[in-house]
């Protein structure tokens, strides 16, 4: 049974969330405030985390730079909920890494659908072979069934999002993949005036691996059209 922490100050939709995440099939934990939320993750170890922003004590924005800052729990996909819908505001949570982000008033189906994703991208993959199933690019070796990427020997700590897209495109390496074929691989939506959440990403998986974009030493850009793995 996968757990799902919700972390809200207001008490009357954490019992809404919880009945409803119950009733689909999920187990629940719960926190109030953005210190209680640190410390309930690292403790129960969610499968995902259902975040508001505007939290007392610690910012859910502050929050999210800490869980994923942490080895223990920098893997748990976060979706952000909040009642800010400005485009500064979705920005801001990607940037904190933050895996998804859905503005109340919401529906449950929608809700229970980003859930989904969310889970499905933080499970590795099968192995593709039992030796060595690592795909690699240059320096950088990307092992699925164990959700590493390593740079140079080094471990690189990736959200789940961000290893979902190199995992993909190095899996098409030397071939264009398509932005539209990103967010269905990897279940972004951009609905609306939604900020393009898959360029956030990107540049924060850059950041990470240390690939400026003009240089483009692992991921090149086609403009208007999608990305490709740099041999």
């Amino acid at each position: 049974m996968k757990k799902i922490l919700i972390v809200d100050d207001e008490r009357d939709i954490v019992e809404c969330l919880d009945m409803n995440l119950r009733k689909k099939g999920y187990a629940t934990a719960f926190a109030y405030d953005g210190t209680e939320a640190v410390l309930t993750a690292r403790r129960e170890r969610p499968d995902c985390i259902l975040l508001d922003v505007m939290l007392p004590k610690i910012s859910g924005i502050e929050v999210c730079h800490l869980l994923k800052a942490d080895q223990a729990t920098g893997h748990i996909p976060v979706i952000m909920l909040t009642a800010k819908g400005e485009e500064d505001d979705k920005v801001t949570g990607f940037d904190a890494g933050a895996d998804d982000y859905i503005t109340k008033p919401f529906g449950w189906r929608e809700l229970f659908a980003r859930i989904e994703v969310a889970l499905r991208r933080s499970q590795p993959s099968a192995p593709q072979n039992q030796e060595d199933n690592a795909l690699r690019v240059k320096d950088l070796a990307i092992y699925p069934d164990k959700y590493v990427v390593e740079q140079d020997g080094r471990r690189v700590d990736l959200t789940p999002t961000e290893f979902g897209i190199l995992r993909v495109l190095a899996e098409h390496r030397g071939n264009i993949v398509t932005r539209n074929e990103l967010n269905e691989a990897l279940g972004i939506t951009n609905n609306g005036g939604e900020i393009r959440s898959l360029d956030v990403h990107m540049r924060n998986l850059r950041k990470k691996l240390g690939d400026d974009i003009q240089e483009c030493r692992y991921i090149e850009t086609i403009r208007r059209i999608g990305f490709r793995v740099n041999e």
